[in-house]
């Protein structure tokens, strides 16, 4: 049996501000229980447009998720980071949605990060071995995607 995990500190959103963060939360819910090629198809999909976050963005869209999900603020690492992604392509931005593992003892987990620093991730860089990650769509100076361009 694993040790309880303290949850994530959570805010009080105003009504009018927990719309979206609700909708990405059941949209998350939903995807989490996907096959993971289905995840990955539809975070593709919807970073399409989005510029990349800031690091401030994604923490924000982060700590909006945890507010209004109590199930996000403890162990749902995989729909908090679906969420939260969700949440920043909401407002037209797109961090790096990430999973990876570490083997000592084996641990998943699932988190969205900026510049490769995990945002609220209460470890550092490198702590988990990535193993999809998926960025935002860079463009080259062509305007082009980078797929585009090739």
């Amino acid at each position: 049996m694993s040790a309880p995990v303290a949850l994530s500190a959570r805010d009080r959103l105003p009504p009018h501000r927990r719309i979206l963060p609700l909708l990405a939360v059941a949209v998350a819910r939903m995807l989490a229980g996907a096959r993971p090629a289905r995840v990955r198809a539809v975070l593709e999909f919807l970073r399409r447009g989005a510029r990349p976050a800031t690091a401030g963005q994604a923490a924000a869209a982060r700590r909006d998720i945890v507010s209004v999900s109590l199930r996000c603020a403890g162990q749902a690492c995989l729909q908090r980071s679906i969420a939260t992604a969700l949440l920043c392509r909401g407002r037209g931005v797109w961090p790096t949605w990430c999973t990876g593992v570490r083997t000592s003892p084996f641990q998943a987990h699932a988190w969205v990060e900026v510049a490769g620093e995990p945002v609220g991730e209460p470890h550092p860089a490198g702590h988990y071995q990535k193993l999809l990650a998926i960025p935002p769509v860079e463009k080259t100076a062509s305007g082009k995607t980078a797929s585009e361009s090739a």
